[in-house]
């Protein structure tokens, strides 16, 4: 492999997995298969201890998983780590923001590329559980050489294999019997300097009048806009009310750039209104809507996230952000959201936000579950080693899996979650992969519920690109293209230069019928011509599926060597 493919390839170190959260429930093509004995949910509490781990293996005071054979102490090295833990999270904005840079001609940072959210912006086709709870489900494939004898970068012997675990919420549903609960929506709106840009407090402002259209009589609205200062434009207003949508709506439409940013007043003025507004038995949440890029005020994160962090703990509001804008504060609309108990999306286009704020907006203002955790523990006498990738902020102490004071993440009806395993297995294993567990506590009650599920070798049956369900191969290919975004210094096994990967995602493209995948295999298209040279004959020789030409956007900066 030339230069080329060696900046583009994704390295492999001792093991690889992608952790990633998937938003869009559903089932559209079984792609939650899997073998293994799916357990009843259970309330359980061990004084917030882990699950313990497989026979053969105990924990070391260091949290380190060693074997308890017969060896003396140094004779043999201590197992891998087969065991896993995070909270459950379902941001999509880091591919958003991504496919928006892209694009526009140019590459986002990798501090801003999260593979895990790459993954999350695509259906995935798992099954819904019947009740308020979580199913659990199970694919993968392996990584090795392709039936014409062609072995991507990492494979070696052709011994790895991904694992695609699934946690999926029931959708909400039409009849009487299954309507959400009330909702009160305190929507913070960023109306500075910086969003005059087309694309920015115009599309903000359609937004919220699509969503105004879509919530019910029995939902309540506030609206705070902030600049340089903060003002409550409307107070807490029941839609239901004589007038009251059109009351809203008018508001929404007197919205004005100004100045500055001063998102610190924003927050503290937002959530002055949520609590003035407090409805008990009704989900209450603050919106933003922001490029997030605070210049005035109090503008060190930690002093906006404490006061975020204050009033989840102490009122229960959750926070869900919108990000927008060609330049964007990701990595504080990030933090913002996962101490305020939620989550965050991007939008750069009416389309998109369509999908926000009517097709999901039950999922982005309800609840299933709260502070959702999982864990993964692989059996080793089957697995040899496996490792996260991602998640790096939101990944819990194995010990605080049942300890339901420790945070975890907020779920809304029709969430879903991927946990994207790269597994290396022993020599002809057979049995027990791995066992996953979700724990999460009631949303009314906060009463502690689990789900589990053992997954065997047979759920690794096949070859990733040839054999695979088209919603695993493109969990894949967008977890690949992260990685590729991020430099190639990532752990997942196989990775297939940016061309080939390309024609990977246009085929599942074409064959789940996904016009969402088939703009990923333009976009990592788009990113490979922008990282060749400037009258370069393409990176990788010949194109495996026969396309050889496509446009070249401007060059504005190749991706890292």
């Amino acid at each position: 492999m030339g230069h080329r493919g060696r900046r583009f390839a994704v390295a492999l170190a001792a093991g690889g997995v992608l952790l990633a959260g998937c938003t869009g429930g559903g089932t559209d093509d079984g792609g939650g298969g899997g073998s293994g004995n799916r357990e009843a949910a259970t309330d359980r509490s061990d004084g917030g201890q882990g699950a313990p781990p497989p026979g053969g293996t105990s924990r070391a005071p260091d949290g380190a998983r060693r074997d308890t054979g017969d060896e003396a102490e140094g004779d043999a090295p201590p197992a891998a780590d087969l065991r896993s833990t995070f909270a459950l999270d379902v941001d999509t904005a880091s591919y958003g923001y991504a496919k928006r840079t892209v694009a526009e001609g140019g590459l986002p940072r990798p501090d801003t590329v999260r593979a895990e959210e790459f993954v999350n912006s695509f259906r995935p086709g798992y099954e819904q559980p019947e009740g308020d709870g979580f199913a659990v489900s199970a694919d993968g494939a392996r990584t090795g050489p392709t039936a014409d004898g062609h072995a991507e970068r990492g494979d070696g012997d052709g011994d790895w294999s991904l694992l695609r675990i699934g946690l999926t919420t029931r959708a909400e549903r039409d009849d009487a019997a299954e309507r959400r609960a009330p909702a009160a929506l305190t929507f913070v709106v960023d109306v500075s300097g910086s969003m005059a840009e087309p694309g920015r407090l115009d599309l903000v402002r359609a937004s919220l009048r699509t969503a105004v259209g879509q919530l019910r009589d029995t939902d309540s609205v506030a609206l705070v806009a902030f600049s340089d200062e903060a003002r409550t434009v409307l107070p807490m207003t029941r839609l239901g009310d004589d007038g009251g949508r059109g009351t809203v709506r008018d508001a929404l439409d007197g919205l004005r750039t100004e100045d500055s940013t001063n998102l610190a007043a924003g927050m503290r003025t937002g959530y002055a209104e949520a609590v003035e507004g407090l409805r008990k038995a009704a989900t209450n949440r603050v919106v933003l809507l922001s490029d997030a890029l605070a210049n005035t005020g109090g503008t060190a994160p930690d002093a906006i996230l404490d006061q975020v962090a204050a009033h989840r703990a102490d009122h229960g509001i959750t926070l869900f952000g919108v990000g927008v804008g060609s330049d964007y504060g990701d990595a504080l609309m990030e933090r913002l959201t996962n101490r305020g108990d939620g989550h965050t999306t991007y939008v750069s286009s009416r389309t998109e936000a369509r999908r926000v704020f009517v097709e999901e907006l039950p999922r982005n203002i309800g609840l299933r579950a709260r502070d959702a955790k999982a864990q993964v523990t692989f059996d080793p006498d089957t697995v040899v080693e496996q490792r996260l990738v991602g998640y790096d902020d939101r990944r819990v102490a194995d010990e605080d899996f049942r300890d339901d004071r420790v945070d975890g993440g907020e779920i809304g009806p029709g969430h879903t979650v991927t946990a994207l395993y790269a597994v290396r297995l022993r020599e002809g294993a057979e049995g027990d992969v791995a066992t996953a567990a979700v724990r999460w506590l009631d949303p009314d009650s906060r009463a502690p519920r689990e789900e589990t599920r053992r997954i065997g070798t047979d759920a690794l049956d096949g070859a990733l690109w040839e054999s695979a369900s088209p919603r695993l191969r493109t969990a894949a290919a967008a977890a690949y293209f992260a990685e590729a975004l991020r430099g190639g210094a990532g752990d997942l096994p196989g990775a297939p230069p940016l061309r080939r990967l390309a024609g990977y995602a246009r085929d599942a493209a074409a064959d789940s019928g996904d016009s969402a995948v088939a703009e990923l295999a333009a976009t990592i298209r788009r990113a490979d011509a922008l990282g060749a040279p400037e009258g370069g004959d393409g990176p990788y020789g010949d194109d495996p599926h026969g396309d050889s030409t496509y446009d070249r956007p401007p060059h504005r900066g190749g991706l890292p060597r």
